[in-house]
Protein backbone atom coordinates (compact mmCIF):
# COMPACT_ATOMS: atom_id res chain seq x y z
CA UNK A 1 0.00 0.00 0.00
CA UNK A 2 2.98 2.54 0.90
CA UNK A 3 4.71 1.73 -2.01
CA UNK A 4 1.64 3.04 -4.70
CA UNK A 5 1.35 5.43 -2.30
CA UNK A 6 4.89 6.35 -3.38
CA UNK A 7 3.70 5.94 -7.00
CA UNK A 8 1.16 8.17 -6.68
CA UNK A 9 3.25 10.97 -5.33
CA UNK A 10 5.14 10.61 -8.24
CA UNK A 11 2.96 10.49 -10.80
CA UNK A 12 0.98 13.56 -8.99
CA UNK A 13 4.34 15.67 -8.73
CA UNK A 14 6.00 15.10 -12.14
CA UNK A 15 2.55 16.50 -14.03
CA UNK A 16 1.83 19.35 -11.48
CA UNK A 17 5.35 20.43 -11.78
CA UNK A 18 5.79 23.27 -14.25
CA UNK A 19 8.25 22.97 -17.15
CA UNK A 20 11.37 24.98 -17.12
CA UNK A 21 12.15 23.99 -13.28
CA UNK A 22 14.64 24.06 -12.98
CA UNK A 23 15.38 24.29 -16.82
CA UNK A 24 14.03 23.10 -19.65
CA UNK A 25 16.60 20.57 -20.78
CA UNK A 26 16.57 19.04 -17.18
CA UNK A 27 14.54 16.38 -15.86
CA UNK A 28 13.67 16.58 -12.31
CA UNK A 29 13.38 12.99 -10.99
CA UNK A 30 11.11 11.96 -7.90
CA UNK A 31 12.84 9.53 -5.38
CA UNK A 32 11.89 8.52 -1.19
CA UNK A 33 15.28 8.02 -0.40
CA UNK A 34 17.08 8.70 3.10
CA UNK A 35 17.85 12.19 2.61
CA UNK A 36 21.31 12.43 3.12
CA UNK A 37 24.53 13.88 0.86
CA UNK A 38 25.15 10.46 -1.30
CA UNK A 39 21.74 9.09 -1.33
CA UNK A 40 20.25 10.66 -3.78
CA UNK A 41 22.10 9.57 -7.19
CA UNK A 42 19.79 11.21 -9.83
CA UNK A 43 19.86 14.97 -9.26
CA UNK A 44 18.37 17.36 -9.72
CA UNK A 45 15.58 15.98 -7.74
CA UNK A 46 12.52 15.63 -5.34
CA UNK A 47 13.11 13.22 -2.38
CA UNK A 48 9.74 12.26 -0.91
CA UNK A 49 11.44 10.69 2.77
CA UNK A 50 8.39 8.73 4.83
CA UNK A 51 9.00 9.29 8.88
CA UNK A 52 5.85 8.39 10.13
CA UNK A 53 2.65 6.27 9.65
CA UNK A 54 0.05 6.36 12.08
CA UNK A 55 -3.47 5.88 12.53
CA UNK A 56 -5.99 8.68 11.84
CA UNK A 57 -8.48 8.44 14.85
CA UNK A 58 -10.63 11.44 13.65
CA UNK A 59 -11.03 9.28 10.33
CA UNK A 60 -11.16 5.99 12.58
CA UNK A 61 -14.19 3.69 13.00
CA UNK A 62 -14.70 -0.20 13.82
CA UNK A 63 -18.51 0.48 12.12
CA UNK A 64 -19.66 -2.27 9.83
CA UNK A 65 -20.56 -1.55 5.99
CA UNK A 66 -23.57 -2.90 4.73
CA UNK A 67 -23.89 -4.03 0.74
CA UNK A 68 -26.52 -4.98 -0.73
CA UNK A 69 -26.25 -7.40 -3.27
CA UNK A 70 -29.69 -8.27 -6.11
CA UNK A 71 -29.38 -12.13 -4.81
CA UNK A 72 -30.89 -10.76 -1.82
CA UNK A 73 -27.31 -11.71 0.19
CA UNK A 74 -25.34 -8.74 2.70
CA UNK A 75 -21.66 -8.76 2.44
CA UNK A 76 -20.79 -6.76 5.44
CA UNK A 77 -17.41 -4.94 5.72
CA UNK A 78 -15.50 -3.02 8.32
CA UNK A 79 -14.80 0.57 7.59
CA UNK A 80 -11.33 0.80 6.61
CA UNK A 81 -9.00 2.37 9.09
CA UNK A 82 -7.58 5.96 8.04
CA UNK A 83 -3.54 5.95 8.23
CA UNK A 84 -1.67 9.44 8.06
CA UNK A 85 1.43 8.99 5.98
CA UNK A 86 3.86 11.98 6.96
CA UNK A 87 6.91 12.97 4.65
CA UNK A 88 9.86 14.81 4.74
CA UNK A 89 10.37 16.45 1.37
CA UNK A 90 13.78 17.77 0.45
CA UNK A 91 15.35 19.35 -3.22
CA UNK A 92 18.68 18.36 -4.38
CA UNK A 93 20.25 20.26 -7.41
CA UNK A 94 22.64 18.81 -9.51
CA UNK A 95 25.51 20.70 -7.42
CA UNK A 96 25.07 20.37 -3.86
CA UNK A 97 26.12 24.48 -3.06
CA UNK A 98 23.57 25.78 -6.14
CA UNK A 99 20.82 26.90 -3.17
CA UNK A 100 18.77 28.79 -5.62
CA UNK A 101 18.38 25.78 -7.89
CA UNK A 102 17.22 24.04 -4.31
CA UNK A 103 14.84 26.94 -3.09
CA UNK A 104 13.59 27.08 -6.66
CA UNK A 105 12.29 23.10 -6.64
CA UNK A 106 10.86 23.51 -3.16
CA UNK A 107 9.19 26.57 -3.71
CA UNK A 108 7.31 24.78 -6.95
CA UNK A 109 6.72 21.53 -4.53
CA UNK A 110 5.09 23.91 -1.91
CA UNK A 111 2.88 25.40 -4.33
CA UNK A 112 1.53 22.65 -5.49
CA UNK A 113 0.86 21.29 -2.53
CA UNK A 114 -0.94 23.93 -1.13
CA UNK A 115 -2.90 23.84 -4.82
CA UNK A 116 -4.48 20.77 -3.44
CA UNK A 117 -6.54 19.62 -0.74
CA UNK A 118 -7.03 16.46 -1.72
CA UNK A 119 -4.89 14.25 -4.63
CA UNK A 120 -6.88 14.40 -7.68
CA UNK A 121 -8.06 11.16 -8.83
CA UNK A 122 -6.73 10.76 -12.02
CA UNK A 123 -3.46 10.20 -10.57
CA UNK A 124 -4.71 7.36 -8.13
CA UNK A 125 -2.32 4.17 -8.85
CA UNK A 126 -3.36 0.50 -9.10
CA UNK A 127 -5.38 -0.14 -5.61
CA UNK A 128 -6.00 3.20 -4.44
CA UNK A 129 -8.11 4.26 -7.70
CA UNK A 130 -10.62 1.95 -5.43
CA UNK A 131 -10.97 4.59 -2.87
CA UNK A 132 -14.30 5.55 -2.09
CA UNK A 133 -12.73 8.19 -0.15
CA UNK A 134 -10.15 11.11 -0.96
CA UNK A 135 -6.36 10.87 0.00
CA UNK A 136 -6.44 14.15 1.89
CA UNK A 137 -3.47 16.03 1.71
CA UNK A 138 -2.43 18.24 4.21
CA UNK A 139 1.42 20.17 3.91
CA UNK A 140 3.54 22.92 5.83
CA UNK A 141 2.28 22.12 9.56
CA UNK A 142 4.51 21.04 11.73
CA UNK A 143 5.92 17.93 12.32
CA UNK A 144 4.88 14.91 13.96
CA UNK A 145 8.43 14.38 15.10
CA UNK A 146 8.97 14.72 19.14
CA UNK A 147 12.74 14.88 18.78
CA UNK A 148 13.14 16.36 15.13
CA UNK A 149 16.74 17.24 16.09
CA UNK A 150 17.66 14.24 17.12
CA UNK A 151 15.85 12.55 14.28
CA UNK A 152 18.07 15.18 11.43
CA UNK A 153 21.21 13.33 13.53
CA UNK A 154 19.84 10.13 13.25
CA UNK A 155 19.41 10.64 9.10
CA UNK A 156 22.08 12.73 8.54
CA UNK A 157 25.58 12.14 6.95
CA UNK A 158 29.14 10.82 8.35
CA UNK A 159 29.43 14.45 9.36
CA UNK A 160 26.48 14.90 11.29
CA UNK A 161 24.58 17.68 10.00
CA UNK A 162 21.64 17.61 7.17
CA UNK A 163 21.62 21.35 5.90
CA UNK A 164 18.44 21.39 4.14
CA UNK A 165 14.90 22.98 4.63
CA UNK A 166 12.27 20.17 4.60
CA UNK A 167 8.55 20.50 3.78
CA UNK A 168 6.69 18.53 5.82
CA UNK A 169 3.18 16.99 3.86
CA UNK A 170 0.70 14.39 5.30
CA UNK A 171 -1.39 12.03 3.33
CA UNK A 172 -4.03 10.39 4.63
CA UNK A 173 -5.30 7.22 3.16
CA UNK A 174 -7.92 4.24 3.95
CA UNK A 175 -6.31 0.36 4.44
CA UNK A 176 -8.00 -1.92 3.39
CA UNK A 177 -7.80 -4.60 5.78
CA UNK A 178 -11.12 -7.17 5.06
CA UNK A 179 -10.71 -7.79 1.27
CA UNK A 180 -13.37 -10.40 1.07
CA UNK A 181 -16.37 -9.27 2.91
CA UNK A 182 -18.56 -12.29 4.50
CA UNK A 183 -21.82 -13.06 2.93
CA UNK A 184 -25.13 -13.58 4.84
CA UNK A 185 -28.67 -12.68 4.78
CA UNK A 186 -30.04 -9.32 6.52
CA UNK A 187 -31.54 -11.75 8.99
CA UNK A 188 -28.24 -13.45 9.87
CA UNK A 189 -26.51 -10.01 10.34
CA UNK A 190 -29.12 -8.51 12.59
CA UNK A 191 -29.17 -11.25 15.04
CA UNK A 192 -25.21 -11.94 14.76
CA UNK A 193 -23.65 -12.10 18.40
CA UNK A 194 -22.09 -8.36 19.23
Amino acid sequence: MLDVLDKTLELFLKAELPPGVPSLDTEVFISFDRPYQGAIKKKPAINFFLYDVQENLEFGSSDWLLEHQSNGKVVTKRTPPRVDCSYLITAWPQRDDDIRTEHQLLGEVMKVLLRYRTIPKHFLADKLVEEKMPLRLICLRPSKLQGFGEFRQAISGKDGNLPKVVLHCTVTIAVVIDEIGVQETLADFIHRPS
